[in-house]
């Protein structure tokens, strides 16, 4: 049985947040070779999606799924991430990028639960929001500043500001991994 700690957990929180900012405004370059009825179906795939986890909640409502599936989570980004910088930038790519992104979201909804049933009290989920939004507003600035650097340089093409930023979204997943994992720490029973 795992239990929850709460003070990485909320410095994970804070780097997933962290990357979240930074990469928001690079979707709209990646997925933009995709039709609208792509968006459609995924849409409705991820409905399904969701719908099925929710009806698992009996189940995984429970810190050792939780960090189960906020591993896989983080380990299918960076994957999707590590495909963005090895193959060319086509449809297809697009298309995998976004069915990785789709897969994720899918446990969206069960992750907030999970995390507002573990951490339990007002003062840890003020200290757990406060800190997303940190990590949120510092990663949107980050990449403007990262962007507006770019174009310095005379990189003003979007899908190779894209590919630079990968570098180092690559580098925060790393962080945001290990400190999923120290975020949990097994019972002895």
């Amino acid at each position: 049985m795992l239990t929850l700690i709460p003070k990485w957990f909320i410095r994970y929180k804070f780097f997933n947040s962290l990357f979240l900012g930074l990469s928001v405004g690079a979707i709209f370059t990646l997925y933009a070779p995709l039709q609208p009825s792509v968006y459609s179906l995924g849409g409705v795939l991820l409905a399904l999606g969701m719908l099925l986890v929710a009806r698992l909640y009996h189940h995984i409502l429970n810190a050792s799924w939780f960090f189960r599936i906020s591993l896989l989570v983080e380990l299918l980004l960076l994957l999707a991430m590590f495909y963005f910088l090895l193959y060319p930038y086509t449809y297809q790519t697009a298309l995998i990028i976004y069915i990785g992104y789709q897969i994720t979201f899918v446990f969206g909804s069960y992750l907030v639960r999970v995390e507002t049933l573990l951490l339990k009290t007002d003062s840890l989920l003020t200290t757990l929001d406060t800190a997303k939004q940190l990590g949120y507003l510092m990663g949107m600035g980050l990449s403007y500043i990262f962007y507006k650097i770019l174009e310095h340089y005379n990189i003003t093409q979007n899908q190779t500001q894209v590919y630079h930023l990968h570098f180092l979204l690559i580098g925060i997943e790393i962080i945001v991994i290990a400190l999923i994992i120290k975020s949990f720490k097994r019972e002895h029973i």
